[in-house]
C-alpha cells in the first residue's frame, strides 16, 4: 500500500558529502520490513477469509521481493529521503478475490484494515521495546549498541504509526477508501467507489501539494506518537 516520505529538497554534487547515506540505509530497511509486513497482512487476512488467491502467489510471506516494486518500494522512497523530492511509494498490491470471500463487502473491508492495523500492531511493539531497552550513555572511544538500536525502534515507532495514519486516509487505493466503501450503505459506496477511485492518485497529490497532509496526517500521527512514547 502507498507511503509517504519527506525530507529536504535540493540535489547537486556539492551537497552529496552532507547526506547521511548510513541514515537513510537504516530508514529504508525499516520502510522496506513495515510495507512487507503490511502487505503480508493484507495477504494472510484474505487467506483467513476465505480467498487463498495472494497465498497461491507466495504474498503470505515476509521475503521482501515478493512484494516490493522496483519503482514504488525502492527507487521513489531512495529519491525521497535523498532529494526531499514529495513521492509516494508504494509495494505491489495484494490480488484480492472478492467472489470467494465469505462476505464479499465486510471481509475485504476486513482485509484493507489488516494493512494500516499491522502497521500499529509494529509501531505498538516497537514502543514497548524502546521502553524496556536500557539506553546506556556514550562514551567517547567505547562501542555502544544500546543508542543506534533505540534510535531505530523510534524510527520504526514513528514511520510505521505514519503509514498507519496516512494509509487510513479514506480515498482509494489507499486502505482507507476501502474501508469507507465498506462502512456505506451499498448503495452509497458504489457511488463513492464510481465517482471517487478513478481520481484517487490525483486527490493524493493534490492534498500533498495543497498542504493537506498536514492536516489530515501529522496531527492525529504527533497524537498517537506522544502516546506511545
Amino acid at each position: 500500500m502507498p507511503s509517504l516520505r519527506f525530507s529536504r529538497a535540493g540535489l547537486n554534487l556539492y551537497s552529496l558529502p552532507h547526506i547521511d547515506f548510513a541514515q537513510i540505509f537504516f530508514g529504508f530497511v525499516v520502510l522496506l520490513f513495515s510495507l512487507t509486513v503490511h502487505e503480508m497482512a493484507h495477504a494472510w487476512t484474505a487467506d483467513q477469509l476465505g480467498d487463498p488467491t495472494a497465498r497461491l502467489l507466495g504474498r503470505v510471506s515476509l521475503n521482501p521481493i515478493v512484494h516490493a516494486d522496483l519503482i514504488g518500494t525502492v527507487i521513489f522512497p531512495l529519491i525521497a529521503m535523498i532529494s526531499g523530492v514529495p513521492l509516494i511509494g508504494w509495494a505491489k498490491p495484494v490480488p484480492v478475490n472478492t467472489r470467494r470471500l465469505g462476505h464479499p463487502r465486510r471481509d475485504f473491508m476486513l482485509v484493507a484494515a489488516a494493512g494500516p492495523a499491522s502497521n500499529f500492531v509494529m509501531a505498538v511493539g516497537a514502543a514497548m521495546v524502546l521502553h524496556l531497552l536500557p539506553v546506556s550513555p556514550v562514551t567517547l572511544g567505547e562501542p555502544n549498541l544500546s543508542v543506534p538500536i533505540a534510535s531505530l525502534l523510534g524510527q520504526a515507532m514513528r514511520l510505521n504509526v505514519l503509514l498507519a495514519v496516512f494509509n487510513m486516509v479514506p480515498i482509494p487505493p489507499l486502505d482507507g477508501g476501502n474501508v469507507l466503501s465498506g462502512l456505506l450503505p451499498r448503495r452509497l459506496g458504489y457511488q463513492y467507489n464510481t465517482i471517487v477511485r478513478p481520481y484517487g492518485f490525483l486527490l493524493i497529490y493534490a492534498l500533498m501539494f495543497s498542504r493537506g497532509f498536514e492536516y489530515l496526517v501529522i496531527p492525529p500521527s504527533r497524537l498517537l506518537i506522544s502516546w506511545l512514547q
